[in-house]
């Protein structure tokens, strides 16, 4: 049995993060001008706090201007609009994230809609959409373009590679089919009312799984040397009362059959902060009529 290529998430990450702090360095001694990223939290969620730390962290480290915004649940949507107006104003920002999800009651639609396309770093704005799947130049959602540059770090010619998408949200499965579509190759979504979605996952060459299901997508579902992508990330509980990380493909398994795969922990999951600084960076430069800088 032949090994597959594990994919390195956090070296690609690493790499593309420190490509970002050189343009940003040079963006503050040339032009005297600080890329800036607002976050935007509405509640207390505990994994939402930990997202935005982290998000924080990584702008400093990269030398971006960091915004933190903090709003009680209970904030109306009238209001959190009129906050994030604010902010498409505020010339120190240039990417403006909300941290989803958000309270229930409020409508995400309405609230990202209210984001400046511009601006909208996570690529969720209804103009975005349209530009991804129209190919026109707008703001990707950081995780599929993540999911992209690890397959090329496989294959960097994409065309006509046979490409399953396992799963239909708005935040990955969508727009991770759209990239691929632009990417030339010939793509099948699947979701839960697909039928005979293993038969139809081991056709692909290039597999990529986000349904949030833990270890759902076993070897018997892989072609003999595709690359898979695994975007899931779950708890699996331990007999000893711990956990550990996993992911949506049965990591084990599937090394037995894939060419190339990457792993959980340290896979897609490092690539999603480090695209949403290479998206703030870009924005920065783009509303300033520059070029996008080469990250």
């Amino acid at each position: 049995m032949v090994e597959p290529k594990v994919i390195d998430g956090k070296t690609v990450a690493a790499g593309m993060r420190s490509r970002v702090a050189d343009v940003a360095a040079q963006l503050r001694s040339e032009m005297n001008v600080t890329a800036g990223l607002a976050t935007v939290l509405v509640g207390n969620d505990p994994a939402s706090r930990l997202y935005v730390r982290a998000k924080a962290r990584a702008c400093s480290a990269a030398g971006l201007g960091s915004f933190e915004i903090r709003f009680p649940a209970g904030i109306s949507e009238a209001t959190l609009v009129s906050e994030i107006e604010k902010l498409n104003a505020d010339d120190r920002v240039d990417g403006v994230l909300v941290q989803l999800p958000l309270p229930r009651r409020l409508d995400s639609h309405r609230v990202i809609g209210a984001i400046d396309p511009a601006k909208d770093v996570d690529g969720f704005h209804p103009i975005n959409v349209g530009r991804l799947w129209s190919g026109a130049c707008g703001l990707v959602p950081c995780t599929p373009q993540g999911c992209l540059i690890l397959l090329r770090t496989v294959q960097d010619d994409l065309s006509g590679a046979e490409a399953v998408v396992l799963g239909r949200s708005n935040l990955v499965g969508k727009p991770m089919a759209a990239l691929l579509l632009a990417a030339d190759c010939t793509v099948t979504l699947l979701h839960s009312k697909s039928r005979d979605v293993a038969a139809m996952c081991r056709r692909a060459d290039v597999l990529v799984v986000a349904v949030g299901r833990p270890k759902m997508v076993k070897a018997d579902w892989i072609k003999p040397g595709a690359t898979v992508i695994d975007v899931g990330i779950s708890p699996l509980p331990l007999p000893d009362g711990g956990s550990r990380v996993v992911g949506d493909v049965d990591f084990a398994s599937a090394c037995t059959v894939a060419g190339a795969i990457t792993p959980v922990p340290g896979g897609v999951g490092p690539m999603t902060i480090a695209c949403l600084l290479r998206n703030t960076l870009i924005a920065a430069c783009r509303r300033r009529g520059m070029p996008d800088p080469p990250i």
